[in-house]
């Protein structure tokens, strides 16, 4: 009953936040980043790069925006007609610019940004501690299944009378090897971000 609590309260947990990965819809820059029509006009019929350049910048000093091009210019999006503000990109897959975009993830279908970078964190921390839950509580039975030390069975409190199902055995192993090789790969991704958060970086 315990192993079934603890269980079923994880992996709660765990639907939860791949739920808020998945379904918290990205968030993009606010109005105030938007350009006019006056000034898309006025940037689009003007064919010098240098003073496009000027127009956005013009445009750039009243908002909080400081991170600049490799040249030094304004961060623009031909695409959503937005002044990037810091952080912000275009996603390709999702067809707008993403406030914070940290990555578009394949596994949740969605872009990880400002909106719901949270819940993903999250999402890999309940994951990591389900695989390992899953790998610890099953480990006992794979020493029952593979093993025919005594000392092993006296240390884990397992019965002496060993199990044969073939059937059986192959399902511990696998749901023992699958766990440890999730687990050891959101190690690392996990692992990753926490030290991106630390060092306030993205993985952009």
């Amino acid at each position: 009953v315990a192993y079934l609590v603890v269980f079923h309260i994880l992996f709660v947990l765990f639907v939860w936040t791949y739920w808020k990965s998945v379904f918290t819809l990205p968030i993009q820059p606010g109005k105030k980043f938007h350009m006019s029509y006056a000034d898309q006009e006025r940037y689009e019929n003007e064919e010098r790069p240098e003073v496009q350049r000027q127009i956005l910048a013009e445009i750039a000093r009243k908002l909080p925006v400081y991170t600049r091009t490799g040249n030094g210019g304004i961060r623009f999006c031909d695409r959503c007609q937005l002044i990037k503000p810091d952080r912000c990109h275009h996603c390709s897959v999702c067809a707008m610019c993403v406030l914070k975009m940290d990555h578009h993830c394949p596994w949740v279908n969605n872009c990880i940004g400002f909106s719901n970078y949270k819940f993903f964190l999250l999402f890999l921390a309940y994951s990591l501690l389900y695989c390992l839950y899953i790998a610890a509580t099953v480990f006992k039975y794979f020493i029952k299944y593979w093993t025919v030390s005594h000392e092993i069975r006296f240390l884990f409190h397992l019965p002496s009378g060993e199990l044969t199902n073939g059937r059986s055995k192959f399902h511990i192993l696998f749901l023992l090897f699958v766990a440890i090789m999730f687990f050891v790969s959101l190690m690392f991704l996990f692992g990753y971000h926490c030290w991106l958060v630390s060092r306030n970086r993205s993985t952009l």
